[in-house]
């Protein structure tokens, strides 16, 4: 009988170490994958920004790389469609003089031509696993610097016609956001080999 409550209580005793190992396992597998990702991010100019930005994907992107550089480029592309969608309400509020609407409407096609090269940019990263990987990477980086010019002619184009101060004021802080999106995961893809 004895024999019996001794193996009963080995086998609930490592039932009991063996759960409580599990959720310390989960732990510091995503205690890693943010300090993954913090890591990767304090090398991107805008740092705090990547941080506050990636590090809700952790356990997506665990400790790979590549998944990081993704997740940097989908928030870029959201980035870029929440200002454009700012922009153009800009361009339908009433008052707008004809300056402000071209340089507004200017500034949409700039946002937009944006969204394709960061489309750009994800497809060659998706292409980096099967294709030659320097060519996709050496395009990857290409299409994402196309996406800050695009957005800085935006920027331009804006403080070079006459604009309202609060138009002005109201597109350069969201596109401003947009490129430091775009200039973070830039400066993950140039990391990354």
């Amino acid at each position: 009988m004895g024999t019996k409550h001794f193996l009963t209580a080995i086998l609930t005793l490592s039932v009991l170490i063996s759960c409580n190992t599990i959720p310390t396992s989960a732990a510091t597998s995503k205690k890693s994958s943010t300090n993954f990702v913090v890591k990767k991010c304090k090398t991107t100019t805008y740092s705090s920004l990547c941080i506050k930005t990636l590090v809700p994907y952790a356990s997506t992107v665990g400790t790979n790389p590549l998944k990081l550089c993704k997740v940097a480029l989908k928030a870029a592309v959201q980035a870029t469609y929440n200002c454009s969608a700012t922009v153009t309400k800009l361009a339908k509020q009433k008052g707008v003089k004809k300056t402000e609407a071209m340089a507004v409407k200017n500034c949409i096609g700039d946002l937009k031509d944006a969204v394709t090269e960061l489309k750009d940019t994800l497809t060659a990263m998706g292409h980096m696993k099967s294709g030659d990987r320097a060519f996709e990477w050496a395009n990857a980086k290409t299409y994402a610097s196309a996406a800050i010019t695009d957005a800085e002619t935006c920027i331009d184009e804006v403080l070079e016609r006459k604009v309202s101060a609060s138009v002005k004021k109201k597109i350069t802080s969201c596109v401003t956001g947009v490129e430091r999106h775009i200039s973070n995961a830039l400066a993950l893809i140039n990391h990354l080999y």
